[in-house]
């Protein structure tokens, strides 16, 4: 029986946050803008707000994981971004390039020290804490919105059948509309 592959964990959790972040954008763009931006109870105040902060923390430690140093204009960039088409789009580079930063990865490098410049100071973690810690905060946010759509005029979307094999067929629509395929997603 084969051992446990860190990296097709990795892999498989970067893929489902693509997917994730996919349909969740496809229902907020069913959304009128006062919607969008309304004033909502939650960490970041709307729900563009929300989405916009998703991007601008990944593109924080998508730099550091791949070696850059702290790039304020872009995180600037993602905090103001004004509309949902630009973010899709721009969500869209972001989970694209933590998928091929996680497929280039082996075993050891999971386990090297990457250090995370903060400005005022540079964090030192190991790229699989790292990593988790990026899984984990999209989950949670995108959790929030799910909650923030439930008050609007669309119905939030299923956010969590992106992994089993089971899930094919609940998955089927967003895989295609990726251009992926079920072998690729199950390897």
């Amino acid at each position: 029986m084969p051992g446990t592959d860190p990296q097709r964990v990795f892999r498989k959790l970067a893929m489902a946050n693509r997917l994730a972040n996919a349909r969740l954008h496809r229902i907020c763009a069913l959304l009128p803008v006062a919607e969008m931006t309304a004033p909502r109870p939650a960490f970041f105040g709307s729900i563009q707000a929300t989405l916009n902060h998703i991007l601008l923390v990944d593109r924080f430690y998508l730099t550091a994981l791949e070696g850059g140093r702290l790039n304020k204009a872009a995180l600037e960039e993602a905090r103001h971004c004004p509309d949902l088409a630009t973010l899709a789009l721009w969500q869209a580079a972001s989970d694209m390039r933590l998928l091929a930063h996680v497929e280039e990865l082996t075993e050891a490098a999971l386990c090297e020290s990457v250090a995370v410049d903060r400005g005022e100071r540079v964090q030192h973690d190991r790229r699989d804490d790292l990593l988790s810690h990026v899984f984990q905060h999209q989950t949670h946010h995108r959790g929030q919105i799910h909650g923030m759509l439930s008050a609007t005029s669309v119905p939030p979307p299923q956010l969590d059948e992106f992994i089993v094999g089971d899930d094919a067929a609940a998955r089927a629509e967003d895989v295609a509309i990726l251009g992926w395929s079920e072998d690729r997603l199950m390897r």
